[in-house]
């Protein structure tokens, strides 16, 4: 049997054509969406409702208030409790293509693989779309998106009223900027940069994003960080921080799961750090593991982390220096096992003392 290779199987000006030929299209994206999953629901779904096709966002999983409030205007399914009855004659999946992201909406779509299209820049993926475009080499999947906005002929612009809903422009550039860490990570590079000046001169408010997006926690958020921060485990030479955060932690605070993004990267700022682990178990026997890595202090080097080879050792995935995994284990058990996982990955890459 031939393995299934992740890769493009369409070309962008095919894919356009076949959006504007749609009647009615769902767009959605993997479980408990992040920037750049709401971001690339929401600027396909600009640009096909700018071309007068109806259009519905569905999304899985919690969604933070500060996420959710960008795309009010969109009337999203916020974790709808039952699958589509609409009878969409086309389906566009967005920054994921994995069946296992995808939620009891993977029952549906199971069936119209010909009639989905995916769109991806992650390095691995499932069969699940008949016409695919997948770039591993972009920053983030808004950034696939930008070629196909154009060819489908709509400005970045759209989108933006007097109301304040977010344009186009914005949601490509929350998708960059929450899955470069706002620019700082490796895969933010030339092109990146040249995007960004584009999306700032089609009007994308960058100062309103941060506000909406970076600054509008909740004080449990902070309790929580503090948490795993206090629970920190440095292993291995300290090259690498192991966090968990369990079931007392999130009764004890009162916070929610996706409350918890960007903390992983906290240890990060200690200077022989290679690697961040934070662990948390907000239900009996699931654990979800979220991983960060550094890239190399010299470029071309191989002394560096590749934290998706790491995540895939348990069934996840991701990018080289930002990856996750979902374990149904206890979190006892998860930790003994990546510390033994992530000895055997630092000492393969030559960090050995």
């Amino acid at each position: 049997m031939t393995a299934f290779t992740y890769e493009t199987t369409a070309t962008i000006d095919a894919i356009a054509e076949r959006m504007r030929s749609a009647r009615k299209v769902l767009v959605t994206s993997h479980e408990k969406p992040d920037g750049d999953a709401i971001g690339s629901c929401a600027a396909v779904a600009r640009a096909l409702r700018a071309l007068d096709i109806e259009t519905d966002v569905w999304l899985q999983g919690a969604v933070t208030p500060n996420l959710a409030a960008l795309i009010e205007d969109l009337a999203p399914h916020l974790a709808p409790p039952k699958l589509p009855d609409d009878d969409y004659d086309l389906c566009v999946v967005v920054d994921t293509g994995a069946w296992t992201q995808l939620g009891p909406l993977s029952e549906y779509l199971a069936t119209r693989r010909d009639s989905i299209i995916g769109i991806d820049h992650h390095r691995r993926g499932d069969d699940l779309a008949s016409m695919r475009f997948v770039d591993a080499s972009a920053a983030s999947c808004t950034q696939v998106l930008v070629p196909l906005i154009d060819a489908l002929g709509v400005p970045l612009t759209e989108g933006g009223t007097a109301a304040g809903w977010f344009s186009i422009a914005e949601a490509i550039m929350l998708g960059l900027a929450t899955d470069t860490g706002w620019f700082r990570f490796e895969s933010f590079d030339a092109s990146g940069f040249i995007l960004g000046a584009r999306l700032l001169e089609a009007g994308a408010d960058k100062n309103r994003l941060i506000r909406m997006v970076e600054e509008c926690d909740r004080p449990q958020r902070i309790l929580m960080a503090g948490r795993a921060l206090a629970s920190a485990r440095f292993l291995h030479s300290d090259r690498c921080v192991l966090m968990a955060l369990g079931q007392d932690d999130f009764k004890a605070v009162g916070a929610r799961p996706e409350e918890l993004s960007g903390i992983v990267n906290q240890p990060m700022s200690v200077a022989g750090v290679e690697v961040s682990v934070l662990l948390t178990q907000s239900e009996p026997g699931r654990v979800k593991g979220s991983f960060r890595s550094k890239p190399p202090m010299d470029p071309g080097s191989p002394r560096f982390i590749d934290v998706n080879q790491v995540a895939a050792c348990f069934g996840g995935g991701g990018h080289i220096h930002a990856a996750g995994a979902r374990f149904e284990s206890t979190l006892e058990e998860v930790i003994a096992e990546l510390e033994r996982t992530l000895g055997s990955a630092l000492q393969e890459a030559g960090f050995t003392g």
